[in-house]
């Protein structure tokens, strides 16, 4: 036991199911400390809108210690997590170790390139602010190299916009690219016409949203090909370069490419001493405990969790909020002497993806809808999300702000403008 009189909670990750885990065990009679290397919540589901300039970062990320400055049982540390003393039931940060009575990890997922490291240079993906702001700053400096280039060779490779990944994150984000180019940026230029814009969206499989019933995957589609966004399905990227992205089609010249392909999770298999299934992922118990260590418990999209039909529970923000305040349950009914017998069951409320202002789709089950009112309706689900971390009206009315007059207020070039093997040379920002 920790050296307090009170029971010690660690939660590695502010995260949904961290910040949930952490929200839940308000009263209960524990002291909580929250580990994390960046002193903001962020709201990953949003983060092509950054990318893609519809909000500014700060609409999507709140600092950790706002979120909890009325909590007086939540201490937040700024720092990396090296490893874990399970034998001494410490963390071992970057800067001291931390003991713990109870571990949460929920440390969340990297983007994984399936062994092929070398393109995260060429093809950033879209899990952390940096990612979404280094994306809209290639994507806005594209169209500006294309407004500079001297041949119509160099101006197609600037226009041209790759997205590998056909999963919710690549769909909306070939569709916010699509947008920017067709009406936010159609009077932005003199020499070149951004509607020329090629937008390409690369799937392996044999159609974009696997995890939707094949009709709304069928519609997807075509809402995407309708924005203008060419979707090619069942074809292999082969190789991601500066020059451009060879695949099973052949090699494409372009200097935006955007990965949305795979997740992997960092870290477990060394730090809690147990096997991880190939992306990383620890399977856990029933009760979401680390096997032989009832109380280290790993949530979100680190854990590998039993569903049915042989799936696992999915890696999306209301699951890891479910894992979160179940494992918080089950933590203060140990701490205040009840049974805690409790198994962890997932109640999926459905899936949803945007592909555009108009379009979205979304699956709750019997009731399966894409068009128009999909879209507001995740947009409203959103929001609901927004709830509790910070006022959602702000976010709110940017969305409508941006609906309304086809604006994106947030188009702003930022950071280092690096090499380019582009004929045209980019402008330094000042």
């Amino acid at each position: 036991m920790a050296a307090s009189s009170r029971p010690k909670v660690v939660i590695i990750g502010a995260g949904f199911g961290g910040l949930t885990a952490a929200k839940a065990l308000k009263r209960a009679p524990v002291d909580i400390e929250i580990v994390d290397r960046r002193n903001y919540h962020l709201f990953q589901p949003l983060l092509y809108q950054v990318a893609t300039a519809d909000l500014s970062p700060a609409d999507i990320a709140w600092p950790i210690r706002a979120i909890f400055s009325r909590q007086r049982n939540v201490a937040v540390t700024l720092s990396e997590v090296k490893g874990v003393d399970l034998t001494a039931r410490q963390v071992i940060s970057a800067d001291r170790r931390i003991d713990y009575d109870y571990l949460i990890v929920a440390t969340g997922a990297h983007q994984s390139y399936f062994g092929n490291d070398q393109w995260e240079a060429h093809a950033p993906g879209l899990k952390r602010l940096v990612d979404a702001t280094e994306i809209r700053r290639r994507v806005l400096m594209a169209f500006e190299r294309a407004e500079l280039a001297e041949s119509a060779e160099a101006q197609a490779r600037e226009l041209t916009f790759v997205v590998v990944g056909g999963g919710p994150t690549g769909v909306e984000m070939a569709g916010a690219i699509a947008e920017l180019a067709h009406f936010t940026l159609a009077r932005d230029f003199r020499r070149i016409k951004s509607t020329d814009a090629r937008i390409i969206l690369i799937e392996a499989g044999d159609r974009v949203l696997a995890p939707f019933p094949p009709d709304l995957s069928a519609k997807a589609h075509a809402s995407l090909e309708k924005l203008g966004v060419e979707v090619w399905t069942g074809v292999q990227v082969e190789d991601i370069t500066a020059a451009g992205v060879t695949s099973s089609n052949g090699f494409l010249p372009t200097a935006t490419v955007v990965w949305g392909a795979g997740v992997a999770v960092k870290h477990l298999h060394d730090w809690l001493d147990v096997e991880t299934d190939r992306i990383g992922r620890v399977a856990v118990a029933s009760d979401l405990s680390v096997p032989g260590q009832p109380d280290v418990f790993v949530i979100g999209d680190a854990a590998k969790v039993p569903w049915k039909d042989g799936l696992d529970v999915p890696g999306i923000a209301p699951a890891a909020k479910q894992e979160g305040a179940f494992v918080a349950r089950l933590i203060a009914d140990r701490v205040a002497g009840r049974k805690d017998a409790r198994i962890f069951r997932y109640r999926h409320a459905g899936n949803l993806a945007t592909i555009g202002r108009h379009a979205a789709v979304i699956d709750f089950g019997r009731i399966r809808l894409s068009g128009f009112i999909p879209w507001w309706l995740w947009g409203i689900a959103h929001i609901y999300f927004l709830i509790g971390v910070r006022q959602p009206v702000i976010v709110a009315l940017s969305w409508f702000w941006s609906y309304l007059t086809y604006s994106k207020g947030a188009r702003l070039i930022t950071g280092v403008a690096k090499p380019t093997t582009s004929p045209a040379k980019a402008t330094p920002e000042n």
